[in-house]
């Protein structure tokens, strides 16, 4: 296992993720699984955000708490699959700001083709997490992160939900610098570039298209 790569095994995540597997499961609940996994993995990957006191009044009286120190959140979805994940993030952070990164896979070479490219403004101030449920060749995700760290973002976490090991050691040899967040590391790819056992095509049963 690569050393920027955090597995989360908790309970409730990999519990969803059998339904999320289930090739009987229909589009809208895979929508929901989707979201809700998006939404306990940002938990941890928002664990580092520094925070400062302050202070406010209870109704019981003056208490000095914590709050987020000021850092700014951008997420950055790679279409389409990852639009399935940013209710899940946002339900989090509702402030943070959403960018996209449209990429899709040639079928013949298996790389990965930019088609859309829109960050915020103020990309260069934000920590940014990307999203994609499905880590497979890493050639978006390696492309998606190439193209935000032209904009100079504060820093960039890569967030998915199925991992293959291809993926995980092509994502850490190219970004070494970007922590990698996932609910688990399947098996292999087969030689069409899908994740075994994986989950199928996440755009595709997120949309309901085939």
């Amino acid at each position: 296992m690569e050393k920027n790569v955090f597995v989360m095994d908790h309970p409730l995540i990999q519990h969803k993720l059998t339904h999320l597997r289930d090739k009987n499961t229909g589009t809208k609940e895979f929508k929901e699984l989707v979201s809700e996994i998006a939404t306990l993995e940002c938990y941890e990957a928002t664990r580092d955000l520094p925070l400062q006191d302050i202070e406010i009044e209870t109704p019981m009286g003056k208490a000095t708490t914590k709050v987020i120190a000021g850092r700014k959140l951008a997420f950055v979805p790679i279409l389409r699959a990852g639009l399935g994940m940013v209710e899940g993030v946002l339900n989090l952070v509702p402030a943070a700001k959403v960018g996209h990164i449209g990429l899709y896979r040639d079928e013949k070479t298996l790389k990965p083709v930019e088609y859309y490219n829109k960050l915020p403004h103020d990309i260069e101030e934000r920590d940014v997490i990307v999203l994609d449920p499905m880590l497979a060749t890493g050639g978006s995700a390696i492309d998606a992160i190439t193209i935000i760290k032209r904009s100079h973002p504060r820093s960039i976490k890569f967030m998915c939900i199925i991992a293959a090991p291809e993926g995980l050691e092509a994502l850490s040899k190219e970004h070494p610098d970007v922590p990698i967040i996932c609910a688990a590391v399947d098996e292999k790819l087969n030689d069409i570039g899908y994740i075994v056992p994986g989950l199928g095509d996440a755009g595709d049963r997120i949309f309901g298209t085939k």
